[in-house]
């Protein structure tokens, strides 16, 4: 994992796929962008405006990405720097933040099932002398801004070492729960008693708290890693004598997860919606005839085992936004291309499309040249508009929001957002 960027294709010279690489929450990778299609431009932009639309930024806080800004501030400095990243929402015009709140197993609030985020103090557990989530809460509604709590369901640690997790942690105290891989530690969704304790540790959230929306990422099984396994052999022993092979196994198990969270969150508070942010490419045409025209090196289906089609059609999640961190015009996963892919599996489910996008990219000098235009993100909102399923973006993430290197946000903002407006319902 790279600094904490996500997914997406590094490219060499030549502008071949060489790698997959980074994680949702987390840094992506990179031929000359095209300038959309005919009808884009000022009409597309000008019909924009007057409706509702989603307009919203992670907060990302694993690894200290985006919040705090380090382990170990003083409460009044998290804070201080929390509310800025709301305000800078606000100037940008922006309706709602998705904030990082179980990045690794842990909690931005006071949790009867995981400890503290070590992300705030520096050390796990330690009582940071506030509460995060509450407070984001309140002061985003204060603003006008809706607060979608974000989650991650199975990764504990980016490390393998359980000896370095608080003592009383859940991954400690049930270590048969957990299994090491590419360097991280994760919980085994093959369990049937982590699917249940990991809902049960993110659902309390909605319990306490007024937030907007229930949010997930794009991690489910890991990431694939050459040369490792993902040893729940065991697993797969006890639970899986009714699948024809272990992958469709490990899929019943996210469709599990999801499925069964979907009806606990609507029986907790039913007009709270459920969205999962997953890497943008379902699968590739070349293996399946109804997957988008790419040739991305990871397919959500078959290497993190996550159906994300499937979920739509079944209609357990309430928005998607997949991250689509891509130019126009590149070869192995065109913007261009995956867009109308995804407007047309929303099509007719009364699921909501949201567009992830990699502003963490504009100005990145590792990108290639489509990326170092600060016109190209603003391109991939006209070319959005000519799609009537597409019902907003949103921006990875919070510190480029504000930072806007080469100014790829502001273009948005002054072709796209002349004035503030709702977000969906």
């Amino acid at each position: 994992m790279r600094p904490i960027g996500r997914r997406g294709f590094v490219t060499g010279a030549a502008g071949a796929v060489l790698a997959v690489t980074g994680p949702a929450g987390e840094a992506g990778p990179g031929p000359e962008s095209s300038p959309g299609p005919a009808g884009a431009g000022a009409g597309a932009r000008a019909g924009a405006k007057g409706r509702r639309a989603f307009r919203g930024m992670w907060i990302a806080t694993v690894a200290n990405r985006d919040w705090p800004s380090r382990g170990g501030l003083t409460a009044d400095e998290q804070r201080t720097e929390l509310l800025a990243h709301l305000d800078t929402a606000v100037a940008r015009r922006l309706n709602a933040v998705v904030l990082q709140v179980r990045p690794t197993a842990d909690a931005l609030w006071p949790s009867p099932y995981e400890p503290w985020a070590q992300y705030l103090t520096g050390t796990q557990g330690r009582d940071p002398g506030w509460d995060p989530l509450g407070t984001a809460v309140d002061e985003a509604h204060a603003r006008g801004l809706e607060l979608h709590a974000w989650f991650n369901p199975y990764r504990v640690a980016n490390h393998t070492d359980p000896s370095r997790l608080v003592a009383d942690h859940p991954a400690r105290l049930h270590p048969e729960w957990v299994l090491p891989y590419g360097g991280k530690l994760y919980y085994n969704p093959g369990l049937p008693e982590v699917r249940r304790f990991t809902q049960d540790a993110m659902l309390d959230a909605l319990r306490r708290y007024d937030i907007d929306a229930v949010h997930w990422d794009d991690y489910f099984y890991p990431y694939p890693v050459a040369g490792q396994v993902f040893a729940d052999d065991e697993a797969y022993a006890r639970y899986g004598g009714d699948f024809p092979d272990k992958a469709s196994w490990r899929r019943n198990n996210t469709d599990l997860l999801v499925s069964e969270t979907a009806v606990r969150i609507k029986e907790i508070k039913r007009h709270v919606p459920f969205g999962i942010s997953p890497f943008g490419v379902w699968r590739n045409i070349a293996t399946d005839p109804e997957g988008s025209d790419t040739r991305a090196g990871v397919q959500t289906y078959d290497d993190l085992y996550a159906d994300t089609r499937k979920w739509i059609r079944e209609g357990w999640i309430d928005h998607v936004v997949p991250q689509l961190y891509w130019n126009i015009g590149l070869p192995a996963a065109d913007y261009a291309k995956l867009l109308p892919w995804w407007d047309a599996v929303v099509r007719g489910t009364g699921v909501g499309l949201y567009i992830g996008e990699a502003l963490y990219k504009a100005g990145d000098p590792a990108q290639p040249a489509a990326w170092q235009d600060p016109g190209e993100l603003s391109r991939h909102l006209d070319l959005a508009a000519t799609y009537p399923h597409v019902g907003g973006h949103c921006y990875f993430a919070a510190k480029e929001v504000a930072a806007d290197p080469i100014g790829a946000m502001t273009t948005v903002v002054a072709d796209h957002y002349p004035t503030g407006v709702r977000p969906p319902r």
